[in-house]
């Protein structure tokens, strides 16, 4: 037993944040699977490092002949998350649908196009055709109303680039209006992607520059902080009579996933952002970088989501009192994450471009 499994039997699972083609030939997903890793998270930037940095795609993008960076890309892409979910099925069928899932993302470019993320979604989960898939669509207000239309529609949600509570709880209620419409709540499995990381280094930066003495205690604190209040307001939403109905159906609660956990500042601990966040029903998705830290000198402290939340409302309210806009800067850090996916994307397309004309020649 490793300690990924013990994290389970503390109510949390942890998923691996990248994909690439040799880890799903090679027997490398499969070995992490019998090491405790319940789910695979994947986005452009891990598609483009996959690519970019190794010839495993240029024989499939060869045989494509001549289409488009997004058409090849997607047969890429759908490829590979088929084959994660194949080797994740296992998961998915011991834990009756809890585990075992691997995210694809939609468009970034349709992060404010409404209509055209529902319909993206939906086209990618026919194209997959697993049971087994979550599709990815980012927390922005276009989002939000696509999320509740694709969760009525049956689809098995990751709702990403989530950063506030405010965030959260658009999100939140998204799933449980789409869950109230959907022909069968009984199959839908769902995520909040709650990002981690970036709250502190955007914060931090803001509190180096403030001159008042507590802000030097609050260094490295908030982005927990944030985290530990959007788990409280999911308990306040799924663990009470507001979502009790749909529970009495068969309905799974949409469990909060911590994501961006590997940690960004070199000082703080490498498994920060695992060991504080360790909770019932959560899952959290690290590259493997942080999974291997976790591994090896990783610590477990059952319930560490829970303890301290009173704190961690004082050190969120303490922010205003320094003068620091905390709204602002989550509302921001959407706007940079949508605009880094989005770039990314040029990226991988780019990287595609470039391997065509190499293989081509």
């Amino acid at each position: 037993m490793t300690k990924l499994h013990k994290l389970h039997e503390h109510g949390q699972s942890v998923w691996y944040d990248f994909i690439k083609r040799d880890m799903l030939e090679e027997g490398g997903l499969q070995d992490l699977v019998d090491d405790g890793i319940r789910g695979v998270t994947s986005n452009p930037s891990i598609f483009d490092g996959a690519v970019a940095n190794s010839a495993l795609y240029d024989e499939q993008i060869a045989s494509l002949g001549d289409v488009t960076a997004e058409d090849a890309f997607e047969a890429i892409a759908i490829d590979d998350i088929q084959a994660a979910a194949d080797i994740l099925r296992s998961v998915y069928d011991a834990s009756d649908g809890a585990d075992g899932y691997v995210s694809l993302e939609v468009s970034p470019r349709l992060a404010h196009d409404t209509a055209g993320t529902i319909s993206d979604a939906m086209r990618l989960w026919d194209k997959v055709n697993r049971p087994n898939l979550m599709v990815k669509v980012p927390a922005t207000p276009e989002g939000i109303p696509a999320i509740e239309e694709l969760t009525a529609a049956g689809l098995n949600i990751n709702a990403t680039l989530m950063f506030s509570l405010d965030d959260y709880e658009a999100v939140a209620q998204a799933y449980v209006r789409g869950a109230k419409r959907a022909s069968d709540p009984t199959t839908l499995a769902s995520v909040a992607s709650f990002f981690v990381s970036r709250v502190d280094a955007a914060t931090d930066a803001q509190l180096e520059r403030n001159d008042d003495s507590r802000a030097q205690e609050l260094l490295g604190k908030i982005a927990i902080a944030n985290a530990k209040l959007a788990y409280k307001r999911y308990q306040e939403i799924f663990e009470s009579d507001t979502f009790a109905p749909l529970e009495a159906l068969g309905t799974s609660p949409q469990r909060v996933l911590w994501a961006s956990t590997s940690t960004k500042n070199p000082d703080y601990r490498d498994v920060l952002y695992v060991e504080e966040l360790v909770g019932p029903n959560t899952v959290n998705t690290a590259p493997p970088q942080t999974i291997e830290a976790f591994l090896d000198h990783g610590e477990i402290r059952g319930g560490a989501l829970l303890e301290e939340v009173d704190r961690a409302e004082r050190q969120i309210t303490s922010l205003a009192e320094l003068g620091i806009d905390f709204d602002a800067i989550t509302a921001q850090l959407q706007v940079d994450g949508v605009k880094a996916f989005a770039d990314a994307y040029d990226s991988l397309l780019s990287t595609i471009e470039s391997k065509q004309r190499q293989v081509a020649s």
